[in-house]
């Protein structure tokens, strides 16, 4: 599935990890890195390690937060049209998805996905498991 996405989305310069991190920005900025990093569900330097490639290209800037200690992260311009360009790869890689595999199969896959995304997190907060 990775590489049917990979495939739309490369042409535009970003990974599918890249385009996920910057659709997160774009949809929930200016947002705090643990913020983010919770909503995601990726650990602090993992998140730290893809920022930096979207940092560098201008995609986003990391500045001051509320105090001394915050920061918080946001997308430029440049990144707000990445991403639109990104959004429309995605959306025909989605298309090519459905085209290939039928609507009624892709969906299955999105509600079982989810279903097991749903049992992962109660799993984890009856672990007391923070990510």
């Amino acid at each position: 599935m990775t590489r049917h996405y990979d495939a739309y989305v490369a042409p535009t310069g970003l990974k599918n990890t890249q385009y996920s991190l910057l659709s997160h920005v774009v949809l929930l900025g200016p947002i705090k890195p643990s913020a983010l990093a919770a909503r995601m569900r990726l650990d602090a330097s993992t998140l730290t390690r893809n920022l930096q490639p979207l940092v560098a290209q201008g995609w986003l800037t990391q500045g001051p937060g509320d105090d001394a200690r915050s920061r918080l992260i946001e997308a430029t311009e440049a990144g707000r049209a990445k991403r639109t360009e990104g959004q429309r790869a995605w959306k025909q890689a989605q298309l090519a998805l459905n085209a290939r595999l039928g609507s009624d199969r892709v969906a299955a896959l999105h509600a079982l996905i989810d279903d097991c995304m749903a049992q992962l997190d109660a799993a984890d907060d009856d672990q007391g498991e923070v990510r």
